[in-house]
C-alpha cells in the first residue's frame, strides 16, 4: 500500500512565514458530505394541517364548555 506523504510546509503556497494565511487567502475546502444528508419526511398537505388544527379547535371549545358548565353548577 502507497502512503501520500504530507505536503512540505515549505512549497505550500499561499502560507506566510510561520504558517499563517495572507488575507483573503481561505484554507482548501473538505470534501463534500450532502450526498450523506438525512433525507426530510414528505410533509402532510395543507388540508391535512387545517383538518389538524380544526379538531383541536373543537377539543378545546369542549373542555372549556365542560369547564364553565362545572363552574356555573358550583356556583347556581
Amino acid at each position: 500500500m502507497t502512503s501520500i506523504p504530507d505536503p512540505d510546509p515549505e512549497n505550500t503556497p499561499g502560507l506566510e512565514p510561520g504558517g499563517g494565511v495572507a488575507p483573503g487567502d481561505t484554507p482548501p475546502g473538505e470534501s463534500s458530505t450532502s450526498g450523506a444528508a438525512f433525507q426530510e419526511p414528505d410533509l402532510p398537505s395543507r388540508r391535512t394541517n387545517w383538518l389538524v388544527y380544526v379538531l383541536i379547535g373543537v377539543v378545546v371549545v369542549f373542555a372549556l364548555l365542560l369547564f364553565v358548565g362545572y363552574v356555573v353548577g358550583l356556583l347556581g
